[in-house]
């Protein structure tokens, strides 16, 4: 019953045979590896873009860091939710990769709206050589909040970016599971919809620790391989980051993966809405609920080795009564068994 985060999930077998493989022999360093050929092709394939450049990194806090550097002028500023991964949970990595700043856009279920964006992007960029510039937007897909945004609203956000001249760039650190939800194309949810750029996700979906930097103007390939080198991010021994993303997007393990997830996010969201001391904070429509109910069944599942974040409250401490905020997230590994018996604790 491990729902704290699909951060925290086991690597998929299929990859860490993929991993024993790349181990065999010898390859050349710094992404001359052929298995990183291999993977040019197979994502420049899945986003319907031959002319794409590719990236790998190792971390998501890399990957969108250097791509907003490559899309950001210092004098700029990024736009971006309040509750966006840049924002929160980077440690003002992407101010330090493009010394530029972020301005943040009211949002509404964790996503930007239109008029929002439209608001915030006219009063900036708007006192000349004395104020920042109109950088990117920047969208998380899946939101940290656990909604996703639809095609509508994704085009509709980027019609507001290109207005005021901005690229756009997608945190898709749950691009897979946003992709599951849609049931669209990655080219539907990306180039197609007006995006630049894009975070591939993996580590939470089943790799060991591996990020794609899909970039659709190949223009920009050369200042983020500069950016990557300069930033400490080209691996040497870069094989074992292609070898990840090669078994990732053979035979569509990344999106059965993300799936599964999903569906068991799906499982554990129909046991809860029966549960009249449990109310959603927003509706799930991926991988990640948040879940408010007393703090007694915090400590009834707590107790009986449930593991989930508890984020505004100690669970063990305090009126039973009290509510408090439970933030559960499945990953590929999760069981339909594991959320049979969550659910039959906190409804028991």
């Amino acid at each position: 019953m491990f729902f704290a985060s699909d951060n925290s999930g086991p690597t998929h077998p299929k990859v860490l045979e993929a991993l024993v493989n790349a181990n065999n022999g010898y390859r050349s360093g710094y992404g001359a590896d052929a298995e990183m050929d291999i993977v040019t092709a197979q994502i420049r394939e899945l986003f319907e873009a031959p002319d794409a450049a590719v990236f790998l990194v190792g971390t998501g806090t890399a990957a969108n860091a250097i791509l907003l550097a490559t899309l950001t002028n210092p004098w700029d500023t990024i736009f971006c939710s309040p509750m966006a991964h840049i924002h929160e949970d980077e440690c003002n990595a992407p101010e330090f990769y493009t010394n530029a700043k972020l301005t943040l856009v009211p949002a509404e279920n964790a996503k930007m709206t239109p008029e929002a964006l439209r608001i915030s992007m006219q009063n900036e960029g708007n006192r000349g050589v004395h104020g920042p510039q109109h950088g990117p937007v920047s969208i998380s897909q899946v939101t940290e909040m656990g909604t996703v945004h639809t095609l509508d609203e994704l085009r509709a956000l980027t019609k507001i970016a290109r207005e005021f001249g901005s690229k756009v760039h997608m945190d898709g650190a749950r691009f897979a599971n946003a992709l599951a939800t849609l049931n669209c194309t990655p080219a539907e949810m990306t180039w197609k919809s007006g995006i630049d750029a894009v975070s591939f996700g993996g580590t939470k979906n089943g790799l060991m620790g591996v990020e794609a930097c899909v970039i659709f103007d190949p223009e920009k390939a050369w200042e983020f391989q500069l950016r990557r080198k300069r930033g400490g991010h080209l691996f040497s021994k870069h094989r074992y980051l292609s070898a990840q993303m090669q078994a990732y997007l053979t035979d569509n393990l990344w999106l059965s993966m993300a799936t599964e997830a999903n569906a068991r996010c799906a499982q554990l969201a129909q046991g809860l809405v029966t549960n009249i001391a449990v109310t959603f904070v927003e509706k799930p429509e991926a991988n990640i609920i948040f879940a408010r109910f007393p703090r007694h069944l915090h400590q009834r599942l707590l107790n009986a080795g449930a593991n989930y974040y508890v984020i505004d409250g100690d669970p063990q401490a305090g009126d039973l009564d009290a509510i408090l905020t439970a933030r559960l997230v499945t990953d590929w590994s999760a069981t339909a068994e594991d959320v049979e018996n969550f659910l039959n604790i906190i409804n028991g």
